[in-house]
C-alpha cells in the first residue's frame, strides 16, 4: 500500500532513460532490450576485472545516474546483473570497495565503488571491507584523461591496514584501462594478500 501511495506521488521511472515503469521496476524493458552483454563471453574478462555488461547504451546511463545524477538506488540494480551474471565462485571471498578519488566522493555525498559493494554484499551474502583508500594528494578522477595518461598516474592508493588470508574481490562500477584496478590489486598484493580478483558493472570494450 505504502509503495503504491509513494508511486502517485512520485512516479517510479527507469534509472537509465527515465521513461514511467511500474512499481519495483528499476529499468525498463527497451533498455534491458539494448545491453550489451558479456557474460559468458570472452570479452566479459578484460582490463582486469569481469564485468556482466559494455559500458555503453543504457550501461552508461545508469552508471552515469548514479555518479552524476546521485540516484543510489542504481547500486543497486548494477549489484543484482552482476550477482545474477557472475560465473560460479568468481564473487567467493571478501568483497573490497575500489576508492572513489576523495574530491569527488565528498561532492557526491557517497562513494559509487562503496555502493555497489554494500549491495552485492546484502545479495550475495558476502562480507564487505574497507580495505582500500585514496590519498588526498593523489592524482584526481579519470574521467577525460586519454589510456597512456590514466595509466601512468599515481592514484595514491593505499591498503589500510593486513588484509588477512582469504580471497578478496574488488568492486567497482566501471573499469576503462583497468589502471585503477591494478593500482588496487598491487596495493593489496604488497600489504599480504593472497588473491585478488575483481568485478565491475560495466567496462569499456576494445
Amino acid at each position: 500500500m505504502l509503495a503504491h501511495l509513494v508511486a502517485l506521488l512520485s512516479p517510479p521511472r527507469c534509472l537509465a532513460c527515465s521513461q514511467p515503469v511500474g512499481v519495483g521496476v528499476a529499468m525498463c524493458p527497451d533498455c534491458r532490450s539494448e545491453l550489451t552483454w558479456l557474460a559468458g563471453g570472452p570479452r566479459a574478462l578484460g582490463a582486469g576485472a569481469w564485468a556482466p555488461v559494455a559500458f555503453d547504451g543504457p550501461a552508461r546511463a545508469l552508471v552515469h545516474a548514479l555518479k552524476f545524477g546521485g540516484r543510489t538506488a542504481a547500486a543497486g540494480l548494477m549489484a543484482a546483473q552482476i550477482a545474477a551474471n557472475a560465473p560460479p565462485g568468481l564473487l567467493a571471498g571478501t568483497l573490497v570497495p575500489v576508492p572513489a578519488h576523495p574530491a569527488r566522493s565528498r561532492a557526491r555525498g557517497f562513494d559509487q565503488g562503496r555502493l555497489v559493494a554494500r549491495r552485492l554484499g546484502r545479495r550475495t551474502g558476502r562480507p564487505v571491507r574497507d580495505l582500500l583508500a585514496r590519498r588526498p594528494g593523489g592524482r584526481g578522477p579519470q574521467v577525460g584523461a586519454g589510456r597512456r595518461e590514466r595509466l601512468g598516474r599515481d592514484l595514491g592508493i593505499v591498503a589500510r591496514g593486513r588484509p588477512g588470508a582469504g580471497r578478496l574481490v574488488l568492486v567497482d562500477d566501471v573499469v576503462t584501462t583497468g589502471a585503477t584496478i591494478a593500482a588496487c590489486r598491487s596495493a593489496l598484493l604488497a600489504a599480504g594478500a593472497e588473491e585478488v580478483a575483481a568485478v565491475a558493472y560495466a567496462r569499456t570494450l576494445g
